[in-house]
C-alpha cells in the first residue's frame, strides 16, 4: 500500500514527464490495436476462403508415363496402340470405391458419352450432301488435305481421304484402307455430359455457362437435359420440347430427352475460324440418365471425370496412397488445386505478414524510446532515490515503486489507445472486408441466375460453392486482442523499467547525496 501511494503521488507530481510517456504508450496501443485488427481480419478472410473453397483432387491420364514405354519405328505403332487399349479404365464403381475414404468430405463426377440424332441438326461449320459416288462438302474455307480416318472405336476400317478444293467446294474421295485406332474416342455427333450433382457443374457455378431460358434439370435420374442456345436456335427447340437421340453404333436404340433449359456459353474464346462455340453440341443431363443409357445398351463408349473433395492439406498424400492401394492403374495420376488456392490467398497472407512486421518494428522502436526516456527520468530523480535509500527503503521496494509508476501510466494509456484503435480498426478492417462481402453477394446471385433459379442456390450446393458473408469487424477487437495488448504493455513496461532496475541496484545513497551537495 505504501508503494502504491508513493507511486500515485510521484505520477501526479511529475505530470509533464508522465504525460509524454503516456502519449507514446497510447500511440503504441493505438497502432498495435489497428495492426492486430488487420492481422485478425486477414486470418478471418483466409479461414473463410479455405472453408468455402475445398481442396479438389482429380484423376488424369499420365501420358508422359505411358510415352516412356512406347517403342519407336513404323512397325511399333500398332503395338503401342494395343498397349494403350489394354490399360484398364476406372469405372463408376471404382470412383465410388475411391470416394469411400475417411480422407474425403465427398466426391462428384461427370459421366460422358455421345449420341447421334435424326431429328437434330448438328452445329457445324460445314454441311454435307451426296453427289453420285463422290462426297461434296461446302465450307467457308478452302483446304487440301490427305490422311487417315476411322470409326474411333477399337480396330476397324476407315479410309485414306483426299480432298480437292475448287471455289469453296471440297470433293472428298475415300479409298478403303485398314486402320487401327484407340478405343477411347466418343463417336457421336452430340456429347452427352451426365453430372452426378450440382457440385459437378462448375461451369455454371463460375459463370462460364448460364441458363437463359427455363431452368437446370431437377431429376438426375430421368431423361431430362439442357442444351446450348446455338443448338436450340439452329433446330428451333424450346423449353419443354422433346428431342430424340440414338446410339451411333446401333440406330435401333433411341432415347427421348425432355429439354428443361437452354444455356449460353460465356467463355472468352477468340476463335474466328469456327462459327459455333465448342459447347454448341454439348447436352447436359444427370449421371443417372447416363446409367439408364448404359443399362439399356452397354456398347456405348463412356468417359468418367471424377473430383474428390479432400478434408485438408495434410491428408492429400494419405488419399493418394489409399487410391493406389485400391487399384488405380499406374498410368493414372492424381492432381489437386492446392496451388491455385494458395495463390488466391497469397495477397491476403502478404497483408498479414506486413501487419505483423509493422507491429514488431513498432514495438522495437517504442521499447528503445521508452528505455531512453526512463533512463533520463532516473538521472533526474537520483536525489529522490538517494533520500529513499538513506531513510531505509529497500532496493526492491524502490524498484517496485518505479515499475508500478510506469505500469499505472501504461494501463491507463493502453485503455485510451485501445479505445481509439478499436474505432480506427473498424474502417480499416471493413475496407478489407467490403470487397469480399460484395463479391460473395454477386457470386451467389450470379450462380442462381446461371442455373435459371430465381431463389438462392444455398440449399442446392455444398459449402465448397458458397462464400460465407462477413458483415462486421467487431469480433476483431475482442478479449483475445485485449489480452495481447495487455501482454504488450507488460513487456514494454518491463523493458523500459530495466533502466531503473539497474540504476537503483548500482546507486550508492551516500554518493548520490554527496553529489547533490
Amino acid at each position: 500500500m505504501y508503494i502504491l501511494k508513493n507511486s500515485l503521488i510521484s505520477i501526479i507530481r511529475n505530470k509533464g514527464r508522465n504525460i509524454l510517456i503516456g502519449i507514446i504508450i497510447a500511440i503504441i496501443a493505438c497502432s498495435s490495436t489497428v495492426t492486430l485488427a488487420i492481422r485478425n481480419t486477414a486470418n478471418t478472410l483466409v479461414k473463410n476462403y479455405e472453408e468455402s473453397h475445398d481442396i479438389i483432387a482429380t484423376i488424369s491420364f499420365d501420358r508422359k508415363g505411358l510415352s516412356k514405354n512406347f517403342k519407336g519405328g513404323e512397325d511399333a505403332k500398332k503395338e503401342n496402340i494395343e498397349a494403350f487399349n489394354n490399360i484398364k479404365s476406372f469405372t463408376i464403381n471404382d470412383i465410388k470405391n475411391y470416394g469411400n475414404s475417411k480422407y474425403l468430405k465427398g466426391f462428384y463426377y461427370i459421366y460422358t458419352t455421345s449420341l447421334n440424332s435424326d431429328s437434330l441438326t448438328k452445329a457445324s461449320d460445314s454441311f454435307e450432301y451426296e453427289v453420285e459416288d463422290k462426297k461434296t462438302t461446302t465450307s467457308s474455307s478452302s483446304t487440301t488435305t490427305g490422311g487417315n480416318t476411322g470409326k474411333g472405336k477399337g480396330p476397324g476400317f476407315g479410309g485414306e481421304r483426299h480432298t480437292i478444293t475448287n471455289n469453296n467446294t471440297t470433293t472428298v474421295i475415300t479409298k478403303s484402307k485398314e486402320t487401327f485406332q484407340s478405343s477411347r474416342n466418343l463417336t457421336g455427333d452430340f456429347e452427352i455430359n451426365g453430372y452426378s450433382s450440382y457440385d459437378a457443374m462448375t461451369e455454371f457455378a463460375n459463370g462460364t455457362y448460364k441458363i437463359t431460358d427455363g431452368e437446370m434439370i431437377t431429376n438426375f435420374n430421368k431423361y431430362e437435359c439442357v442444351i446450348s442456345s446455338e443448338l436450340a436456335t439452329l433446330n428451333n427447340i424450346k423449353v419443354g420440347s422433346k428431342i430424340k437421340f440414338k446410339n451411333p453404333e446401333n440406330s435401333k436404340k433411341t432415347y427421348t430427352f425432355k429439354v428443361t433449359g437452354i444455356y449460353t456459353d460465356n467463355s472468352n474464346t477468340d476463335d474466328s475460324k469456327n462459327m459455333y462455340m465448342p459447347s454448341a453440341n454439348k447436352i447436359i443431363t444427370g449421371s443417372g440418365a447416363i446409367d439408364l443409357l448404359i443399362k439399356d445398351d452397354s456398347t456405348l463408349v463412356t468417359n468418367i471425370t471424377p473430383s474428390f473433395i479432400i478434408n485438408s492439406e495434410e491428408t492429400i498424400n494419405n488419399f493418394i496412397e489409399e487410391v493406389k492401394q485400391k487399384g488405380l492403374n499406374e498410368y493414372y495420376t492424381i492432381n489437386t488445386n492446392l496451388d491455385e488456392l494458395e495463390n488466391a490467398t497469397k495477397s491476403i497472407e502478404n497483408v498479414k505478414t506486413f501487419s505483423t512486421t509493422f507491429l514488431i518494428i513498432t514495438l522495437i522502436i517504442s521499447s528503445v524510446v521508452l528505455f531512453v526516456i526512463n533512463m533520463i527520468n532516473i538521472r533526474e530523480r537520483k536525489y529522490e532515490i538517494g533520500v529513499f535509500r538513506t531513510i531505509g527503503v529497500s532496493k526492491f521496494k524502490l524498484t517496485m515503486q518505479f515499475v508500478l509508476e510506469l505500469l499505472i501510466v501504461s494501463i491507463i494509456m493502453l485503455i485510451i489507445g485501445t479505445t481509439i484503435g478499436s474505432y480506427l480498426s473498424k474502417p480499416v478492417g471493413n475496407s478489407l472486408l467490403r470487397n469480399e462481402i460484395e463479391d460473395a453477394k454477386v457470386q451467389n446471385e450470379e450462380t442462381s441466375n446461371n442455373f435459371g433459379k430465381k431463389e438462392p442456390m444455398d440449399m442446392m450446393f455444398r459449402d465448397n460453392i458458397k462464400v460465407q458473408e462477413i458483415d462486421t469487424i467487431n469480433a476483431v477487437v475482442d478479449i483475445k486482442v485485449v489480452i495481447e495488448l495487455l501482454e504488450i504493455g507488460i513487456i514494454l513496461t518491463l523493458i523500459s523499467s530495466l533502466a531503473s532496475m539497474i540504476s537503483i541496484q548500482r546507486f550508492s545513497p551516500l554518493t548520490i547525496l554527496k553529489e547533490r551537495s
